[in-house]
């Protein structure tokens, strides 16, 4: 009898061989980095509150 239960774990993956760029794709890379940091901030901004102003007022009438 083997101890051996469930799933057998499975092989390690071979390494990735590193990529070369040439300047054309580290100056796309870079600028896709450049736009998430930008999302990113404008994102962390709207969860603080309403940009610009201090939202809707309730006005006082029934």
């Amino acid at each position: 009898m083997s101890k051996q239960g469930g799933k057998a774990k499975p092989l390690k993956a071979p390494k990735v061989d590193k990529k070369e760029y040439d300047e054309s794709d580290l100056a796309y890379l870079q600028k896709k980095k450049e736009e998430e940091k930008a999302l990113k901030d404008l994102k962390a901004k709207a969860q603080k509150g309403a940009i610009g102003g201090s939202g809707l007022k309730k006005s006082g009438k029934k």
